[in-house]
């Protein structure tokens, strides 16, 4: 994955990197690392990280030029930055070298967007996307193309909506959520009713669905709006990709 306005990762020091990292480091500090790898597939400029002594025989054979260890380890082959929690240290190298890909802001001339719709400050809008009747989109959102946005749903700040999700009537979505693509939010629940005459009768799906803030939803997930009241995400949820949550459903915060 590269940066939006690069065409390769930026390259640091082990030293710079180390600052940014606030974590200590020892040997080369002038040593330059242009990305990062696997232990196994790392090649000269490449960061990885050891998270157990057990492979310690990888890091061994590696090829890479710096390494971030465990902080009671001793390595003096390649420069080391010293981390309590090795892995975290190195998910956040990742994200020092590699950002998402973001469009800039504006509508594209093929997006649908009602004239009721309320629309935040530098929201990017893609190809093909509609924003139907008094929408609300908040500042630095991203709607990529094909998303399908029902009237009244409310989206928050900074949040990313990939392409091919639909977003159905009245839901409220917070900050800095993430929804990949394919997924369907406002679904109705399943929910009949028998009687001697009628083999199926529909209960109305009458609710609706609020995802908190932080709530990051897989691809081709469905949320299913509730019957009456509503069904819940809260605040810093994670969803894998393929899963049903059914109407009226509350998931607790951080799950």
């Amino acid at each position: 994955m590269k940066k939006q306005t690069e065409k390769s990762p930026p390259s640091l020091s082990v030293e710079e990197l180390a600052r940014r990292l606030n974590c200590p480091f020892e040997g080369d500090g002038a040593a330059e690392i242009r990305g990062v790898s696997s232990l196994e597939k790392a090649q000269k400029g490449d960061l990885v990280f050891l998270s157990h002594r057990k492979y310690l025989s990888l890091l061994e054979r590696s090829k890479a030029s710096a390494a971030i260890i465990p902080s009671e380890e001793r390595y003096d082959r390649i420069p080391v930055i010293k981390s309590e929690n090795p892995h975290i240290s190195f998910v956040k190298a990742v994200e020092i070298f590699y950002k998402p890909y973001r469009p800039e802001p504006g509508i594209h001339p093929s997006a649908l967007v009602s004239p009721s719709a309320k629309i935040g400050k530098d929201v990017s809008i893609g190809p093909f996307a509609l924003i139907a009747d008094e929408a609300e989109i908040g500042a630095k959102t991203v709607i990529f193309p094909f998303v399908a946005i029902y009237p009244w749903v409310k989206i928050g700040k900074e949040t990313v909506i990939h392409s091919h999700v639909s977003i159905r009537e009245e839901v409220k979505i917070g900050n800095r959520v993430i929804i990949h693509n394919g997924t369907v939010i406002g679904s109705d629940g399943f929910g009949y009713l028998q009687d001697k005459d009628h083999p199926h009768i529909k209960i109305p799906q009458v609710g609706t669905i609020t995802i908190e803030d932080d709530v990051e939803v897989g691809a081709n997930t469905a949320i299913d709006r509730a019957a009456l009241g509503e069904t819940i995400i809260k605040k810093g949820t994670k969803i894998d990709n393929l899963v049903q949550v059914a109407h009226n459903v509350e998931i607790g915060p951080h799950s």
